[in-house]
């Protein structure tokens, strides 16, 4: 399903790739819509037209020249690296210098099915591929890709979180995904704020111990900032508690600049630091979580859908309930 240009999509169909040393084609079963996507074709982010859009999805190795069997179910990373370049030696592959991006490539730039809203997508050798177990469902494994394994670089950015009280700011899929990973992982509290009620409401079943109203909350070891709101990287920053570290994901996009105290900093070992996409050990992570306690996540919350491929344009000009709508690939 082709991206055209403004909320227009349509079905065009191309010849497999001849496959390389390294590079796989999966048959995919279930994508799901990311945020990222909607503000792509609502204009709010340039991404490349014509194309295939779509990053998170799961499904099934149909030919390989990798390291995977045929019938293998995976997930796989949003990134095609080098693996040589300064950044990606020094573990910043997720800002390789001739970094491409699952479903962000032209239809002509030499990689065609590049996105997951298709019945195939090729993966060149510079993908992380990880296999996903039986016990976790399509619609769920497919978040790994992007939401869960971005959670999971947060977590490390932090420092970990066991013992410590984590402040998570927005809640969205990666927001409930921070909260039940802050959870899992041993915090010793989880504060959450979104101005949106029914939000409030998921997190709470996600693992929150309290849901913030207005006031900044105090001395946090921890702030998780995924709203991408000025106001909501100024709580965060305000909120930290000496040694606290601020992890800010949200903010994507253009906005207006955040005043900073270099004192606040300097005398309360404060840390601010941004992540932005994740490496493939993270990706493992997102999967292993989604085998464990994140499979007790609200799931009938926060998924919508399905839909099928022929559904999109509607799906982008009306979303459906939910915080990840569940595209059938087969439907």
């Amino acid at each position: 399903m082709v991206w055209t240009g403004g909320g227009h999509f349509e079905t065009q169909s191309f010849a497999f790739p001849k496959l390389a040393e390294g590079e796989s084609l999966i048959r995919l079963t279930t994508a799901t819509v990311c945020g990222s996507d909607r503000h792509t074709v609502r204009g709010r982010r340039p991404g490349a037209c014509p194309s295939v859009l779509g990053h998170e999805g799961v499904g099934v190795v149909e030919d390989s020249r990798a390291d995977l069997t045929p019938g293998q179910r995976v997930v796989f990373s949003v990134t095609s690296v080098c693996g040589q370049c300064r950044n990606c030696r020094r573990g910043l592959s997720a800002k390789c210098t001739s970094v491409v991006k699952v479903g962000h490539e032209a239809t002509d730039s030499g990689w065609t099915l590049s996105g997951t809203y298709a019945s195939h997508i090729h993966l060149p050798a510079g993908v992380a591929v990880v296999p996903v177990p039986e016990s976790v469902p399509d619609a769920v494994a497919a978040t790994a890709g992007c939401a869960v394994a971005t959670v999971m670089a947060m977590v490390e950015a932090a420092g970990g979180l066991r013992g410590r009280r984590v402040f998570v700011n927005g809640l969205g899929m990666l927001g409930l995904t921070a909260v039940a990973a802050a959870r899992s992982l041993g915090a010793a509290e989880v504060i959450a704020f979104d101005p949106t009620p029914q939000r409030q409401d998921v997190a709470l079943y996600a693992g929150a111990s309290t849901i913030m109203e207005e006031e900044v909350p105090p001395d946090v070891d921890v702030a998780l900032e995924l709203s991408g709101t000025t106001s909501g990287v100024q709580t965060c920053l305000a909120g930290l508690g000496v040694g606290g570290t601020a992890v800010l994901a949200g903010s994507v996009s253009p906005g207006p600049s955040v005043e900073i105290s270099p004192e606040q900093l300097v005398r309360g070992w404060r840390t601010i630091t941004g992540v932005h996409n994740f490496e493939p050990h993270h990706l493992q992570q997102a999967v292993d979580f989604l085998a464990a306690d994140g499979g007790g996540m609200p799931w009938e919350h926060i998924l919508g859908g399905p839909i099928g491929l022929s559904d999109l344009a509607a799906e982008f000009a009306e979303p459906s309930p939910g915080l990840r709508t569940v595209v059938d690939i087969d439907r």
